[in-house]
């Protein structure tokens, strides 16, 4: 089912030419292909089975022109409002979807090949009705940047996309095509950021290739501030033995949806999904994960930890096919939910599809309130009941942070969750 109303039809038709102005030769094509495509295919509503839980009423009200055609009405980006580097990783920022070179910090001799595209870059197209927003990415990003990692090489990269503009006045379309060479290591961090306190509208789209016998640990963390509206969709394809950890963190947005596609290509393939969520107040969480299964003997293991406190809603809706053929198949889910407030909501829902013999397969999902007896004995070693909860949600994070093999990465996450949390004194724990 489609959301896009004749009204909004019209207005991405009309904001569409006025982007279109700075487009020539095949990128202007290629945003005229994929806006004549998204109009055709619409965009989703709650009407559709993965959309039910995420929240699409702002659809009507957003402003679709790129921040960079619209000009003005950002908030200025300076490096002292950036995180801390991770040592050893070079760094890329980008202002609403743009490159910013005066911010960025490049390593000499640094492995990776990296372009930058004037217009419509990459291949990311809808591949499925679940995909269609990469299609409004692909009609409006400005600007596409391709990373390349050649066979056997090793690369550390980071890339910040910082959201500055007025959701009233323009959008910001990250756009990435990582393209990990055979027996190539990638180390990838993807943030994304908020310049001020502006409500911003993002819309991402990264597509990802692992060729034969390499590896990429991607970590994904979107912490905008909680007033943006933030669509994302991942596609990544691996070969034969070609190893991707993805990880991700979502404490960010008023309103956020995430749209993950996986396949496994290549015979012993293997995908590790990590993925926390944090909803406070009225935000939205909402992940969907598909993980194809095409050939044999490739592995997969799917993990989620989400947490809704005040009237927020958290959603993790994770998918695996096994397709014919693909016998030797070790997958599996674990999707936990918990409840830390009265008006909040929590919704697991693993789904597994098999279409071959021979293959193991497992998924579990709960949702529900902190362990009454886990309290009770916290409480009674002299902890105030506030403190005893918050140490508790720190436990349930800890399937996922635990996996976040990058120390100062992983410092800087910590630090984040623990100000989600609001309690300094689980930083003695860090």
């Amino acid at each position: 089912m489609s959301s896009l109303t004749p009204a909004l039809a019209q207005r991405l038709t009309a904001e569409h030419a006025s982007a279109a102005r700075a487009l020539t030769g095949p990128a202007l094509g290629a945003a005229q292909s994929a806006l004549e495509a998204l109009l055709a295919a619409g965009l989703p509503s709650t009407r559709d089975e993965n959309w039910k839980y995420a929240n699409l009423r702002t659809l009507e009200k957003l402003r679709y022109l790129p921040a960079a055609t619209a000009g003005g009405h950002a908030a200025p980006v300076t490096a002292a409002l950036l995180p801390p580097t991770v040592p050893q990783f070079a760094r890329y920022v980008f202002i609403d979807g743009v490159l910013a070179p005066g911010l960025s910090a490049p390593l000499g001799g640094a492995a990776a090949t990296l372009a930058l595209h004037d217009g419509t870059a990459g291949t990311v197209t809808a591949g499925s009705a679940d995909e269609r927003f990469a299609l409004l990415n692909a009609a409006f990003a400005p600007q596409g940047f391709t990373v390349g990692v050649a066979a056997a090489a090793t690369a550390r990269l980071e890339l910040l996309f910082i959201a500055a503009a007025d959701a009233e006045h323009g959008a910001s379309y990250p756009r990435v095509q990582v393209e990990v060479g055979p027996g190539a290591q990638l180390a990838l961090i993807e943030r994304h950021l908020s310049g001020a306190e502006l409500p911003s509208f993002v819309n991402g789209a990264v597509t990802v290739a692992v060729g034969s016998g390499g590896s990429c640990a991607h970590y994904r963390l979107q912490h905008l501030n909680g007033r943006s509206t933030y669509f994302d969709t991942l596609t990544a394809r691996l070969a034969a033995r070609a190893t991707y950890r993805l990880h991700g963190t979502a404490t960010g947005g008023q309103s956020a949806r995430s749209t993950v596609t996986v396949r496994l290509e290549g015979e012993r393939a293997e995908l590790t999904l990590a993925v926390a969520a944090l909803g406070d107040r009225q935000q939205v969480q909402d992940a969907y994960a598909v993980v194809e299964h095409s050939a044999p003997n490739a592995r997969t293991e799917q993990i989620f930890r989400g947490i809704a406190a005040g009237r927020a809603r958290v959603a993790f809706n994770g998918k695996i096919v096994v397709a014919p053929g693909a016998s030797g198949t070790d997958s599996r889910q674990s999707l936990r939910g918990l409840l830390a407030g009265p008006g909040a909501e929590i919704d697991v829902r693993p789904q597994l599809e098999i279409y071959t013999d021979d293959v193991r397969c497992s998924h579990g999902a709960t949702a529900g309130k902190l362990d009454d007896d886990m309290l009770f004995y916290l409480l009674s070693r002299g902890l105030t009941r506030e403190t005893a909860q918050r140490l508790l949600k720190w436990a349930f994070l800890g399937d996922v942070v635990a996996k976040i093999e990058l120390p100062g990465l992983r410092r800087q996450i910590e630090e984040r969750l623990v100000g989600q949390l609001q309690d300094d004194t689980l930083r003695e724990l860090l």
